[in-house]
C-alpha cells in the first residue's frame, strides 16, 4: 500500500505565485541562476538556489549559504509572500505543454515507503548532490521541490480530481516557457479521506524525477528521527513533498548523447566495427530523430546516419533491452571507451527538449559524435523499477518540468 497524506502547505499569494515560481534547481548553473535572480528578485531560485544572494565566488556549498536559503524564505512567510494552510490539504497541479495536460495530485509520500520498496527507483544518486539538498532541506526545515511520482491510472482518482477541478483554480498562469501551470486546493474533509484510502490500493510509486531530492528528504527524515527517539512516526519530517501523475498522462522525452571525439579511430573506421550489429543507412544533411525503438541517429562531420539494431541484439531483460543500454553496451564502452558514462567528461547528455540542431553543435565543436535516440518509455521505467534495477543515467527526460515554489512543506 502507498501511503500519501495532505499537509500544511506553504504556498506564494496569488498575485505572486507568477513570478515566484521557478524551474528545479539543478536545471540552471549558478551564473543562469543568478541572471534570473537578478531579472526577477522575487524567483523562488533565491531561496533554491542561495548563492545568487552572495558575490560570485562564493562557495555555493558554505553553511552560510544554506543560512541565508531559511532566512530568506522566513522572511517572505513573515512579509506575506508566502502564506501557510491552516488545515492539511491536497492540491492538483496541472501543467498544460504543446495542447498535452499532466494531471498531478500534491501530497506528502512517506519515508518509510521510500526504505520498504513500496516507492520505486530507476536510477542511482551521487552522494555530492545529494548532500547539497540534504543540507539544503536540513537547515531550511522545509522540502522546497517536490518529487515527480507516478502510479498506475486509477480511474477513482481521476474522477475526484475531475471534478474538483470544475472549481475555480487558486493559480493559473503561463511561465515564459510557454507552459499553462493550475492549480486546485483540495479542503473537503470527504475528498481527502477518499484520496488517502484510494492510494492506500495503489502497490507502487515510482520516482520518475528526482532521485537526488527524494534520497536527500529521506535522509533528512532519518536524521531527525535519530534526534528524536520518542518519535511516532506521524511528524511532518517522516513525509516528503511529492506530485504524482498517472504514467498514461507523462511523457518521456529523448536524452541524447554527445561524444566529444572518436577514441583515435576514423568515423569510417567505428561503422565498419558496429556493422555486424547494426544495420547502416546514410541520411545526410538532414538531422535524424529515431522514432521506433531500436534505431539511434549518428552525426559527425555535417552528415547522419540511421543505425538499426539486428535482432540479436533485442533482450527481454528490463535493463538490457533498453536502447540506451544497447547504446551503452555496443558503442559507447566498447568502440569509444566510455566505460563510466556518470564521470567519463567526454560524454554529455542533452535532453530532446533542445532539439537535434544542439547536437550538431555541440559534435562540430570538438570534431566528436551524437547520438540521437528513441525515448524510453512509461512501460520500460516501471518494468526496470518493478525489477529492482537501475537503468544507465539519464535515460529518461521528462517535460514539462514542475516548478519550485508552488508548494512548500515545512516540518
Amino acid at each position: 500500500m502507498s501511503i500519501i497524506r495532505p499537509f500544511q502547505a506553504v504556498r506564494p499569494s496569488r498575485e505572486l505565485a507568477s513570478r515566484i515560481a521557478a524551474l528545479p534547481y539543478d536545471v540552471y548553473s549558478s551564473a543562469e541562476a543568478r541572471h534570473i535572480v537578478e531579472s526577477n528578485p522575487l524567483s523562488f531560485l533565491r531561496i533554491d538556489r542561495a548563492e545568487t544572494q552572495f558575490p560570485e565566488g562564493t562557495d555555493m556549498y558554505s553553511q552560510e549559504v544554506y543560512d541565508k536559503a531559511r532566512d530568506i524564505l522566513g522572511q517572505m512567510i513573515s512579509e506575506g509572500s508566502f502564506l501557510k494552510e491552516t488545515s492539511p490539504c491536497y492540491y492538483i497541479y496541472s501543467l498544460t505543454m504543446d495542447g498535452r495536460t499532466q494531471t498531478g495530485l500534491v501530497g506528502c509520500a512517506s519515508v518509510d515507503d521510500y526504505t520498504g520498496g513500496v516507492i520505486l527507483k530507476h536510477e542511482n544518486t551521487l552522494e555530492a548532490k545529494e548532500l547539497d539538498r540534504f543540507r539544503h532541506i536540513d537547515t531550511c526545515s522545509a522540502q522546497t521541490g517536490p518529487i515527480f511520482l507516478s502510479y498506475r491510472p486509477d480511474e477513482a482518482v481521476r474522477a475526484i480530481l475531475r471534478k474538483v477541478q470544475e472549481g475555480a483554480p487558486l493559480y493559473d498562469f503561463t511561465s515564459d516557457d510557454e507552459i499553462r501551470h493550475c492549480v486546485w486546493r483540495i479542503d473537503n474533509p470527504e475528498d481527502i479521506g477518499n484520496i488517502s484510502h484510494l492510494f492506500a490500493r495503489i502497490p507502487h510509486l515510482y520516482i520518475a524525477d528526482g532521485h537526488h531530492r527524494a534520497a536527500s528528504a529521506v535522509k533528512v527524515g532519518l536524521k531527525r528521527r535519530a534526534e528524536d527517539p520518542d518519535f511516532s512516526g506521524n511528524e511532518e519530517y517522516n513525509f516528503f513533498l511529492s506530485v504524482l501523475f498517472p504514467s498514461d498522462e507523462l511523457k518521456i522525452y529523448d536524452y541524447n548523447r554527445v561524444v566529444s571525439d572518436l577514441n583515435g579511430y576514423t568515423f569510417d573506421k567505428i561503422l565498419n566495427i558496429v556493422e555486424n550489429t547494426f544495420e547502416i543507412e546514410k541520411i545526410g544533411s538532414t538531422p535524424f530523430r529515431p522514432e521506433k525503438k531500436g534505431d539511434f541517429g549518428v552525426y559527425h562531420g555535417g552528415c547522419w546516419f540511421r543505425l538499426t539494431a539486428r535482432p540479436e541484439l533485442c533482450s527481454d531483460d528490463p535493463v538490457k533491452g533498453l536502447d540506451v543500454s544497447i547504446l551503452q553496451d555496443r558503442i559507447l564502452s566498447p568502440v569509444l571507451g566510455i566505460h563510466d558514462p556518470k564521470t567519463d567528461s567526454r560524454i554529455s547528455f542533452i535532453g530532446g527538449i533542445r532539439g537535434l540542431k544542439e547536437l550538431e553543435k555541440r559534435a562540430d565543436l570538438t570534431g566528436g559524435i551524437a547520438f540521437s535516440m528513441y525515448p524510453t518509455s512509461m512501460d520500460e521505467l516501471m518494468k526496470v523499477a518493478d525489477s529492482g534495477m537501475l537503468m544507465p543515467p539519464k535515460s529518461t527526460w521528462f517535460e514539462p518540468k514542475l516548478r519550485s515554489g508552488l508548494f512548500i512543506h515545512q516540518f
